[in-house]
């Protein structure tokens, strides 16, 4: 039908995968996904606000919200969904969907923990060095405001860790499929250059 291509509720919809990959179209408002929810205390929409802007075409609205950095994607709200839904995946593709167009991120840490443990990922082939991860986000944070008083507790916090073998300072070995990893990356435009 022609006239879909001119609704941007449809357009947003194509793009995030419509009756198919996360299927939004099903969506009939039960509030499921909200009140099993363990973020809703931190977010400016719920869950099931997320999915009915969307259903509307709200892509401004959506992708300039907190909520998106705020979920965790624990999948509680997938799983508790009737129809199926794949909540937690619609809040994935909107914050790379931010990202891609260069949205002023409301929560820039959270922001940059995604990207940092996505680049980690990609580097160790397919597995997070959580060593590398703690010190690429420290000096983020470092950089973006300086606190020494919360630097030296993330170094208390990280002796703690390291004593009960709980980080590794060397990276795990990287997974035996690497090529298959790097081209996941490459569609999410985290990919080498």
């Amino acid at each position: 039908m022609p006239w879909k291509s001119y609704n941007p509720a449809f357009r947003l919809l194509e793009r995030l995968g419509g009756e198919t990959e996360l299927g939004v179209a099903s969506c009939y408002q039960c509030k499921k996904c909200s009140a099993g929810c363990p973020l809703t205390f931190a977010m400016d929409l719920l869950p099931d606000q997320v999915i009915r802007l969307a259903l509307l075409g709200q892509e401004e609205r959506l992708l300039s919200c907190r909520t998106i950095w705020v979920c965790s994607s624990c999948e509680t709200c997938t799983t508790r969904c009737p129809n199926e839904v794949d909540i937690a995946g619609v809040m994935d593709w909107l914050k790379e969907e931010a990202l891609r167009q260069g949205q002023k991120v409301p929560q820039p840490e959270v922001a940059a923990f995604h990207r940092l443990f996505l680049e980690t990922v990609r580097d160790r082939g397919g597995r997070v060095d959580e060593a590398q991860l703690v010190r690429r986000f420290t000096l983020f944070k470092l950089w973006r405001r300086p606190d020494l008083g919360e630097l030296m507790g993330d170094v208390k916090l990280g002796l703690k860790l390291l004593k009960r073998g709980r980080l590794r300072l060397a990276g795990p070995p990287a997974l035996k499929g690497k090529a298959e990893i790097e081209k996941i990356f490459l569609g999410s435009g985290l990919g080498k250059s």
